[in-house]
C-alpha cells in the first residue's frame, strides 16, 4: 500500500474532460444535482484555471492556487502555454490538491478539468495528477464529452474518434466517451446515416465511402482508411448520447460511468432512483434510449422538409 493512501477508505468520482464548449462545466453541475437527488453526498472539484464564471459554487477551485491570468500576465504567456503551465504549477503542488480533498471525506467527486485537448492526448501533468488520485484511493473514471454536432459532418467525426482513441490510451482510466447536447444535435444539419451508427462506430467504411463523394476529402480517400482501420483495430471507441436536461439520458450516464469506476449501488440510493425516475414519467423526457434520440431527430427532419414543401 502507498503512503498517500494509507488510513484512506476508498473514494470514488469522474474526471471529466473534452474539447473547450463540449459542456463538461454543465455537465457537472448537472449530474451533481441528478447524484445529490438519489442520496450520494457529491462534490464538484474545478481544475480549470481559465473557467473564471462558474455557474455554481464548487467544493474545491483550482484558482485558490494558480490562475490563467494570473500566469499570462506575470510569465507573458498565451493562453494555450499558460494552461499549460498551470497543470505543472498543479502537478508541482500536487500536494495542495491532497490536502484540500481531505476535507470531501465520503463525497463523490466531480472533477472540472481544463479544455485543452493536448492536455489528454500527449502533455503529461494531467494524466500525473489522476495517477496521484489513484494512489490516495480514488477510484475514477473519464467522461470525455465531444459535441454532437461533429456527426454531421463525416470528416470531423473521424478526427474525433482519433481524439478519443488518443485520449483514452494516453489518460489511462476507464473510459466514457459522450455525445453531448443531443437536444440540439437537429439544428446542426442531417445525419448521413442512423445515430447508432455514430454511438455504436459500427462499420466505418461506409464513412469513408460518404466521404469519398466530396470532391475536397476523394483526394484523401487512402488517409481516411488508414485512420479507421486504426480506430476499428482497437475497437475501444464507442459513445454514450446525453441530454442534460432528461432524467433517464443522465440515468444511462451515471450507470456507465459507476460500470466504469466500479462504483455500486447501495439499497437506498436503488429506491431514490427509482422514485426519481418513475416521477420523470409523463414528463418532457423523451430520450430514453439511441433509438428514441433518433425518432425525434427524424421527425424534426421530416417536419422541416414539410414546411419547405408548403413554402413551393
Amino acid at each position: 500500500m502507498s503512503e498517500g493512501s494509507r488510513g484512506r477508505s476508498l473514494a470514488f468520482g469522474q474526471v471529466v474532460i473534452g474539447p473547450p464548449g463540449s459542456g463538461k462545466t454543465t455537465y457537472c453541475h448537472a449530474m451533481r444535482e441528478f447524484l445529490a437527488r438519489i442520496g450520494r453526498r457529491v462534490s464538484v472539484v474545478n481544475l480549470d484555471p481559465a473557467n473564471e464564471a462558474l455557474p455554481c459554487p464548487c467544493e474545491l477551485d483550482i484558482a485558490q492556487l494558480v490562475t490563467l491570468p494570473d500566469v499570462m500576465g506575470s510569465l507573458g504567456l498565451g493562453p494555450n502555454g499558460g494552461l499549460l503551465y498551470c497543470m505543472e504549477y498543479l502537478e508541482t503542488n500536487v500536494d495542495w490538491l491532497q490536502e484540500k480533498l481531505e476535507g470531501l471525506k465520503g463525497h463523490y467527486v466531480l472533477f472540472d478539468c481544463p479544455g485543452q485537448v493536448e492536455l489528454y492526448t500527449h502533455h503529461n501533468s494531467l494524466k500525473n495528477v489522476f495517477a496521484h488520485l489513484a494512489k490516495w484511493n480514488f477510484r475514477l473514471a473519464a467522461v470525455h464529452l465531444v459535441d454532437s454536432h461533429y456527426c454531421t459532418d463525416p470528416g470531423k467525426f473521424i478526427s474525433v474518434l482519433c481524439t478519443s482513441l488518443s485520449t483514452m490510451l494516453h489518460v489511462e482510466l476507464p473510459h466514457v466517451n459522450i455525445l453531448s447536447k443531443m437536444d440540439l444535435i437537429e439544428q446542426y444539419g442531417k445525419l448521413a446515416f442512423n445515430l447508432d451508427y455514430y454511438t455504436e462506430v459500427l462499420d466505418l467504411s461506409y464513412l469513408v465511402d460518404h466521404l469519398a463523394s466530396d470532391p475536397f476529402f476523394r483526394n484523401y480517400r487512402r488517409l481516411n482508411e488508414k485512420l479507421v482501420e486504426v480506430i476499428e483495430d482497437y475497437s475501444l471507441v464507442s459513445f454514450v448520447p446525453l441530454n442534460v436536461q432528461d432524467k433517464e439520458s443522465m440515468r444511462q450516464v451515471m450507470q456507465a460511468v459507476d460500470k466504469a469506476n466500479g462504483y455500486s449501488f447501495g439499497d437506498q440510493e436503488h429506491r431514490s432512483l427509482e422514485a426519481l425516475m418513475s416521477a420523470a414519467v409523463g414528463a418532457d423526457f423523451h430520450f430514453s434510449s439511441t433509438l428514441a434520440v433518433q425518432e425525434k431527430y427524424v421527425q424534426s427532419q421530416d417536419k422541416a422538409v414539410e414546411e419547405e414543401v408548403m413554402d413551393l
